[in-house]
């Protein structure tokens, strides 16, 4: 039986994933962080939703599509700069996605439906994007935000935590609140959530 348009569109996202230099540790093995970070994107979408289109999988599955090409300090390290890096990736990860897709088979209206969502258009009006949004930031929590939570100082942390909530609906805050953390974290998280 021949792939599927996705199967196929998620094999050469993975291929890509799979070569980020930069690797994380998973039960024992090496993993290429992006191939990891990707995998946790996808689990997150089945748990926020579990009947997700083909374009908002992929979508999930791309939003860093070759992100450790352009390394944070490649900008300058200031605020300014973090939104400069930001939205170069962001535009740069979509057309790469969309290009995937539309070699893949997808229509054209489907590749620029995933570019739109990694993008991160309209978020709080897309329920779509806003679902890549709530994954996004239930992965923070869940896999970056204790290694995050060292190296800044608590009203920082706290800042970033308020933010993060801010961008997540309803359902990607019921979510987080069952995330595994350490008892720090949970501090951190009621802390921020209290003010």
């Amino acid at each position: 039986m021949a792939a599927s348009h996705f199967d196929k569109a998620v094999k050469l996202i993975d291929a890509e994933h799979a070569r980020d230099p930069k690797t994380i540790n998973v039960n024992g093995e090496d993993v290429p962080y992006e191939l990891h970070y990707a995998q946790k994107m996808s689990s997150y979408l089945e748990k926020r939703c579990p009947n997700a289109p083909d374009v908002l999988r992929i979508a999930i599955r791309a939003q860093h599509f070759r992100r450790w090409e352009t390394p944070r300090d490649s900008y300058p390290m200031t605020k300014v700069g973090y939104h400069a890096w930001r939205t170069y990736l962001k535009k740069r990860q979509a057309e790469q996605a969309a290009e995937i897709c539309i070699d893949c088979g997808y229509s054209e209206k489907d590749a620029g439906r995933v570019a739109s969502m990694i993008r991160k258009e309209d978020f709080k009006k897309d329920e779509e994007t806003q679902i890549l949004e709530d994954v996004a930031c239930l992965v923070f929590l869940d896999d970056q935000f204790e290694e995050f939570e060292k190296e800044h100082n608590e009203d920082k942390i706290l800042t970033i935590l308020r933010k993060t909530w801010g961008k997540m609906s309803d359902q990607g805050h019921e979510l987080a609140l069952n995330i595994s953390m350490s008892d720090r974290a949970k501090s951190l998280v009621s802390k921020a959530l209290a003010s």
